[in-house]
């Protein structure tokens, strides 16, 4: 039977009581209230992470009512309940430590309302200790601390760097209470897209469980496959699983894979498939970051890194990976040991809409006109669909002969030598398409697969000045990328492309098509 889809509801109770589909995430609950006291989350936006803390709260309060039926009803103590201090910065967006010391002493306040106890004025630190043991004594009970969007105060002012350190300050004031307040505390949760520093933002906080990368807890936010199979079954009639799979499944945090949850709700809900998760606000200072890095946008298919860069994150040093990796736009394909103790994780875009829609975002920048990047892009769509390799050639010669000299002056990007490779690669890539990369171990070139169409493409991309000896399409020739596609029996076109920077545009565009091995 349908029920009515929780699309922007974060509170459990009304969830639980009011026919709302809901996936069952109190088994995450339990076993972290049994294992532990201090927890960290980072997780995407979007992710559920406001509706599990809420889930926490009412679990901690003893509502029993909202239980029934879910893992947790028969495995949890209901003659007991917990005040519980709710903190949350998800509203509104504080641009300087004035609004932010306001904010806090807002939230304190409200705090104090709630559990019927007067902290006096003071200090917000001081104010912030005395409402953890007030409250303690006045319900004979130890602290509940919950810490909702804990780091969007820097976050929204991260182009700045001197408030985003006066945000961290006033934050790290109000977080490092806790660590002399063990005794009146029962359990703690921070939850937030970003991974800061203990050193930097906690302060003593020693003891808090970074659950982040953690096979145990690669689930707790976002919709397995199970759940959708299951909970959602009655809103998949006239949907072809795979597809849904294609478009919006893959977060992994070293465990199970995961869609979600904003995407899959207005997936059911309007019955069209857009990047939705994409479209509700993919930060300016993301592609800037990207852009300003010089980062090789092949790369984002398939990057290797450890944990150190992963875990990288502060206001004055900010790395692509950590970014990427924490903000959803790459999620974690394969984790490997090679030396005992040292890890590398391999990084690539979790599914169609990631990878799609963040390549246009690119090529946007990349290039001078949005609208005239969107124009060829649906022309190479045109041309793939008709198998129209020579249009190919047309296409990519009229799209860097329109870009105005001017540009090429004002941008320092164009000069980057990875500019054309990348350029050509987010073209296909924010198609979507089934791209498989060769070898993109320098940035004059690539070489590179797409799947489209019954029809496999291989393409070898080249700058004539950074690599100046041998022709694209002999490349792919003498390493024999096409034998692999062989027994495959499908159409296979080798495609040999070389640019010039100096020209600033195509120079050379060779295809050799057949169907046959010998033909190679």
């Amino acid at each position: 039977m349908k029920k009515k889809l929780p699309i922007g509801i974060q509170t459990f109770s009304q969830i639980a009581s009011e026919g709302y589909y809901y996936v069952d995430k109190t088994a995450f609950a339990h076993k972290l209230t049994q294992e532990g006291k201090y927890y960290f989350l980072s997780r995407p936006r979007r992710f559920g992470k406001s509706l599990f803390l809420d889930t926490l709260k009412t679990l901690f309060e003893g509502k029993q009512q909202y239980f029934k039926g879910l893992y947790i009803e028969d495995k949890w103590d209901w003659t007991k309940s917990y005040p519980v201090i709710h903190i949350s910065f998800a509203g509104g967006v504080l641009q300087n430590r004035e609004e932010l010391d306001e904010k806090i002493r807002e939230l304190i306040d409200d705090n104090q309302q709630h559990m019927e106890v007067d902290c006096g004025h003071g200090s917000i630190s001081g104010c912030f200790a005395k409402l953890i043991r007030l409250t303690n004594r006045k319900y004979g009970q130890r602290v509940v601390i919950l810490v909702d969007e804990y780091d969007k105060p820097i976050l929204d002012n991260i182009n700045n760097i001197d408030t985003a350190l006066a945000m961290r300050e006033g934050l790290k004031n109000l977080y490092s209470v806790i660590k002399d307040l063990d005794s009146n505390i029962q359990f703690v949760f921070f939850a937030g897209v970003s991974k800061f520093s203990k050193v930097s933002l906690f302060s003593g906080l020693n003891n808090l469980l970074d659950i982040t990368v953690s096979s145990a807890y690669s689930a707790i936010c976002g919709y397995t496959e199970n759940d959708i199979d299951s909970v959602f079954k009655p809103e998949l009639s006239g949907f072809k699983r795979e597809e849904i799979r294609r478009w919006y499944n893959g977060y992994n945090w070293l465990g199970e894979s995961v869609y979600n949850p904003f995407d899959l709700l207005l997936l059911f809900k309007e019955k069209i498939f857009r990047p939705w998760w994409f479209e509700t606000g993919t930060p300016t200072f993301l592609i800037r970051l990207l852009v300003s890095k010089k980062f090789f946008t092949p790369d984002l298919a398939n990057l290797r890194t450890g944990m150190t860069l992963l875990s990288t994150f502060d206001v004055d040093m900010i790395t692509p990976e950590a970014l990427l990796f924490q903000t959803g736009y790459l999620t974690i394909h394969k984790a490997e040991e090679p030396i005992l103790g040292h890890w590398v994780y391999t990084l690539g875009y979790p599914n169609h809409e990631v990878e799609s829609s963040l390549n246009a975002s690119l090529l946007s920048v990349y290039t001078d006109d949005i609208s005239r990047s969107f124009a060829n892009r649906l022309r190479l769509q045109d041309l793939l669909l008709a198998n129209d390799i020579m249009g190919l050639k047309d296409l990519f010669t009229a799209f860097f002969a329109s870009i105005p000299s001017d540009w090429y002056r004002n941008n320092t990007i164009s000069k980057y030598e990875g500019y054309y490779a990348s350029v050509f690669y987010s073209y296909f890539a924010a198609l979507g398409l089934d791209i498989i990369l060769e070898d993109a171990t320098n940035h004059g070139r690539i070489d590179m697969t797409v799947r489209f169409n019954q029809n496999i493409y291989l393409f070898a991309f080249k700058v004539i000045e950074l690599i100046p000896s041998g022709h694209a399409l002999q490349q792919i020739k003498d390493k024999g990328y096409a034998q692999k596609y062989m027994a495959e029996g499908l159409p296979i076109h080798l495609i040999g492309v070389e640019f010039s920077r100096e020209n600033r545009n195509v120079v050379k565009f060779e295809v050799e098509s057949n169907y046959h091995e010998n033909a190679f």
